[in-house]
């Protein structure tokens, strides 16, 4: 049995931790707002295999590895899960490696229902040993592993371009459907008719409901896709390619949460596209 820390609770962390308790691994949680982990223990720093950090941004991850530095034992694992810039997870490999620690640039996808099933894709890179290290949590936590190199930056970078996919696939959902309500076409017959033609997405069979039946609990938010598509946005410039979907795509997430969206699902978007067609989205049961 290993020991392992989890930093990070919401909607990803909290599965992905829950996943590790089921496969009998002894696990601490982390969560400054208090969530409870069902089957966590209490477990020092410096008794930690390793450290799952399931943040934020990458602000919050450094955040967290400041205060492991130093508390734990050499040899130890730092796998961080947050969307960051590959420069950002290059310079946290090499702060870990100075503490005798090692990193797995370790970027998730697949929602917070996967990660409560322990069914995620996982695009990571890092040392041989790193993910030797880390297997039994991969195990745990996921059903596709993409093992993108042997150095950290390569599972960030794949992971910003799953991003841009992402992100450009929610927002066209919502025009998409916004567009079908203008023509007479009732979201719920939307989501009968597209998800069986060609122009579906996973993203549109799994977002579609929520505007479909009013529900804008946060799986993931709207305030997720300024940072990610922000993030694309500045290698974009680094690598001189001009990305004009992925920019109008987050031109819309961020009206989105100027419009005080922010902490709704990221379905919301289908708000800013219906406030500016001048037509009502579903109100749901409420």
């Amino acid at each position: 049995m290993a020991e392992f820390g989890v930093w990070g609770l919401g909607s990803m962390g909290l599965g992905m931790a829950q996943s590790l308790v089921r496969a009998g691994h002894a696990v601490c949680g982390h969560d400054p707002r208090g969530v409870a982990l069902d089957g966590g223990v209490a477990l020092a720093n410096n008794a930690l295999d390793a450290a799952v950090i399931v943040v934020l941004n990458a602000a919050q991850t450094e955040s967290v590895i400041s205060g492991l530095v130093g508390d734990m034992k050499p040899g130890a694992l730092v796998m961080a899960c947050a969307t960051v810039p590959p420069d950002f997870a290059r310079a946290m490999e090499a702060r870990c490696a100075e503490a005798g620690l090692l990193y797995l640039d370790a970027p998730i996808s697949g929602g917070a229902a996967r990660a409560a099933a322990g069914d995620l894709a996982i695009m990571a890179s890092g040392t041989p040993e790193a993910f030797t290290a880390a297997d039994p949590i991969l195990a745990a936590t996921a059903t596709s592993v993409f093992r993108m190199g042997d150095a950290a930056g390569a599972g960030s970078a794949m992971k910003a371009v799953n991003q841009v996919l992402a992100g450009i696939h929610i927002a066209s959902m919502a025009e998409a459907m916004v567009f079908g309500i203008t023509q007479g076409i009732d979201p719920a017959r939307f989501m009968d008719v597209i998800p069986q033609c060609a122009g579906t997405s996973w993203m549109l069979e799994n977002r579609g409901p929520h505007v479909r039946d009013a529900d804008y609990a946060p799986r993931s938010s709207v305030d997720i896709w300024p940072k990610d598509l922000g993030i694309v946005a500045g290698i974009a410039k680094d690598a001189g390619i001009d990305m004009p979907i992925a920019q109008a795509a987050l031109a819309q997430f961020m009206a989105a949460s100027g419009a005080g969206l922010g902490g709704e699902d990221d379905a919301a978007v289908a708000k800013v596209y219906a406030a500016q067609a001048g037509i009502d989205l579903p109100k749901g049961d409420a």
